[in-house]
């Protein structure tokens, strides 16, 4: 199968996102090429301690291997003794400021072959918004880029894509979800394989209309001290559903993924406390009756 044109577009995604994001950071973001010993390789692009951007990265991987991880094989048991190539563009941004919300995109192929038979094949991917204080503005914007993105692929996609988001982004362990959701979809490959790879790359394309209007909203906004530290306890639940429930940190640590590339996506600065609970009728209290709870955007 000839995968050449879609490892083209993932890159040049990369290196567009890249540079609208050194556009508003006003700095470069570190350039890191590595290679993995079992096949394939990739580019990671990294801002830390940035004035804008906490930390955030945009990484481009090409991962193939011979054999299936159990991540995988559990999810699809036709794929075992099958060899496969995985690639794609993941990027998660925290910003510095409170008020900014941190977001997460992915976009990604996956192919299994083997000899005399036809290949196995789907596009995943989506983006989702995490806000520590909210802003029903920003959270109408993010969806409403979203559906609009979907819109050509079908009336039904951006609801379909939109419930998959929030039941996937969702920490069954605190009965709670990550954030205030988007769109998520795996294993796509309905209808033609031009249709997914076009789905797939409308999503990536509107990531930064999606998301970059709240940080130019939000970034200038005064702060104290209360307003980080509810920020880094907020981020304890991104480090938990990341290590916990996300398939596609897991697959990549069992797949011999490259680790520092994997966990970039986590914040430098985090905290957890046993049994808080927000301050009644305070702007902390307000993200957990008013944001996290799944409800229509639009």
């Amino acid at each position: 199968m000839d995968i050449d044109p879609i490892r083209d577009y993932f890159t040049g995604l990369q290196d567009s996102i890249i540079g609208q994001l050194e556009a508003t950071e006003g700095a470069a973001f570190l350039r890191d090429a590595w290679d993995r010993p079992q096949g394939g390789g990739g580019i990671s692009r990294l801002i830390e301690d940035g004035k804008v951007f906490e930390r955030g990265g945009v990484n481009f991987s090409h991962v193939k291997g011979e054999q299936m991880p159990a991540s995988a094989t559990a999810h699809r048991p036709e794929l075992a003794g099958r060899r496969w190539q995985a690639m794609g563009v993941s990027l998660v941004l925290h910003p510095r400021n409170p008020y900014c919300p941190t977001a997460h995109m992915n976009v990604r192929f996956f192919v299994a072959e083997r000899e005399g038979e036809a290949p196995v094949w789907w596009f995943g991917g989506g983006m989702d918004l995490t806000p520590y204080y909210g802003f029903e503005e920003d959270a109408r914007h993010f969806h409403l880029t979203c559906r609009n993105t979907l819109e050509p692929f079908g009336a039904d996609v951006h609801a379909r894509y939109k419930k998959w988001c929030d039941e996937y982004f969702f920490l069954k362990h605190r009965n709670e979800a990550r954030g205030v959701g988007g769109i998520f979809f795996d294993d796509l490959n309905e209808g033609s394989f031009d249709r997914c790879f076009g789905l797939t790359q409308a999503v990536g394309n509107s990531f930064t209309t999606a998301y970059l209007p709240l940080i130019e909203r939000r970034r200038e906004l005064p702060y104290t001290e209360r307003e980080r530290d509810f920020q880094a306890y907020r981020r304890g639940r991104y480090v938990e559903f990341n290590l916990v429930w996300d398939r596609g940190t897991l697959f990549g640590l069992q797949s011999g993924g490259r680790t520092e590339s994997i966990l970039m996506s986590l914040p430098p600065i985090v905290k957890w406390r046993y049994s808080w609970q927000p301050e009644p009728g305070s702007a902390e209290a307000r993200l957990y009756s008013d944001f996290l709870p799944p409800r229509d955007w639009l």
